[in-house]
């Protein structure tokens, strides 16, 4: 039996995560510029993502930030919010001004992501009509976006949103909103009704401390707070008007009351939904000093005096440089090359043990991408076949009811047979036989009746 642990709020503010949001030129960027000019923060960062504010900005008098160089890709994305991370960490550590990160925008982040969906969508498409002489796509028509690809653009989200939840520092995002059409249960336009709509990930409003909504024509408000010193009172209260002379700083130190001396990280413990085997497993692709496979990782625990918890803040030059070739590689040598040059780094020491099973996950998704394996189907799997058959037997016909009969079984939304895993088509089939037998009458009992 686990020992139950407790402890005593501590009823410190937290360091603040603030949503400023708002219609086109209502002065979401130049707020966080004009932030950067206070005498209590210490050195802010931006992240522009589509937005392209930051250089002219600068222009602000007193205005002091430096704009975090990024080619646009999530890799380099996520790699600058962990590096500005681990900077806040060490400020904070050695008593300095708090560091600020500014994204702008976390419309764009959750565009690029779906662009991504889209993109793997549109791949895999073109890989069935290679190899399967599928139906290519029309001019103007968009491929459907698989559940596992939401998953994965969601988890990317969420990694990005776990590292800004815990920053120890001030995070600034912005993001556009405006009225729209309001949509039925069933999607279709509500006539004459419009409702308010933030243009980026749907939990954007419930991970952020603080929400700001900016206009045009109009005083700005506090949408929501997370705060025992503003007593907004949800469902009672209206949103707070800004005064005409707010500012970020005011909301941070005065109406937030946080306190850099002795603000703190938030205590997020991350969910872990699988748990570590009780047994060691095999690790696939291994490669040791004698040229045979061995995964990265498995050195790494072997050296038990490193502690490490959960992925690294801050990626080492070893590991970056290594991340970078894996990019780079392109065929079966380079993905061997880069993968002795891994293991050499982890046996040396130059990779932390959390850097080793992330270049790990990375070379695996490397080579997926690569050599992408050949989608099971009834054409060339005698399972799947089997399923098919049973199915017709089953006079389960139409491809919606099929969907929803082994949506059932598997416990989650599958939008084609073909992404059933071959545990899940075992499932499938052990039902389905099951069915055919209660309700096929025995041999003797038909020669009865006839």
């Amino acid at each position: 039996m686990t020992a139950l642990k407790t402890r005593k709020p501590t009823g410190r503010v937290p360091w603040p995560l603030i949503l400023i949001e708002g219609g086109e030129k209502a002065g979401k960027s130049w707020a966080c510029a004009q932030f950067s000019t206070s005498k209590r923060i210490g050195q802010m960062y931006w992240i522009d993502l589509g937005e392209g504010a930051a250089d002219e900005y600068g222009a602000i008098p007193g205005a002091n930030y430096l704009v975090v160089e990024h080619d646009g890709t999530w890799a380099q994305i996520q790699g600058a919010v962990d590096a500005v991370k681990a900077e806040a960490a060490r400020a904070a550590a050695a008593g300095e001004p708090p560091v600020v990160l500014v994204i702008d925008s976390m419309t764009a982040e959750w565009d690029l992501l779906k662009d991504w969906a889209s993109d793997k969508a549109r791949r895999r498409h073109e890989f069935k009509v290679r190899k399967y002489n599928a139906k290519p796509l029309g001019p103007d028509e968009e491929p459907k976006i698989s559940m596992d690809l939401w998953n994965e653009a969601g988890a990317r989200h969420r990694k990005l949103m776990t590292t800004l939840m815990t920053f120890p520092g001030i995070v600034l995002l912005t993001a556009r909103g405006k009225e729209v059409a309001a949509l039925d249960d069933a999607g279709k336009p509500i006539e004459r009704q419009r409702e308010y709509r933030v243009e980026g990930h749907k939990t954007l409003g419930f991970d952020v401390s603080c929400w700001i909504r900016l206009d045009r024509s109009k005083p700005g408000t506090v949408i929501g707070v997370r705060s025992v010193h503003v007593g907004i009172r949800p469902g009672y209260d209206d949103p707070i008007e800004l005064a005409r002379d707010w500012s970020i700083e005011n909301i941070v130190f005065d109406t937030l009351q946080c306190a850099p001396a002795e603000a703190h990280v938030r205590d997020l413990t991350p969910l872990q939904p699988s748990e570590p085997d009780v047994e060691p497993t095999p690790v696939e692709d291994r490669i040791d000093q004698h040229g045979g496979w061995e995964g990265i990782a498995g050195a790494a625990q072997r050296r038990a005096a490193r502690p490490v918890s959960g992925p690294p803040a801050a990626l080492s030059a070893a590991a970056t440089g290594l991340l970078d070739d894996l990019r780079q590689a392109t065929d079966e040598t380079g993905l061997r090359r880069v993968w002795r040059a891994a293991v050499a780094a982890d046996n040396e020491g130059r990779v932390s043990k959390a850097e080793a099973e992330h270049f790990q996950a990375q070379w695996k998704a490397r080579k997926a991408e690569l050599f992408p394996p050949e989608p099971k189907n009834p054409g060339n799997d005698p399972q799947r076949r089997k399923m098919f058959a049973l199915l017709g037997q089953a006079d389960i016909t139409d491809r919606d009811d099929r969907l929803r009969y082994v949506s059932d079984i598997a416990g989650r939304t599958v939008a084609s047979t073909n992404d059933l895993t071959d545990d899940e088509v075992q499932a499938v089939l052990a039902r389905l036989e099951s069915y055919i037998a209660q309700n096929t009458p025995p041999a003797e009992d038909l020669g009865a009746a006839s």
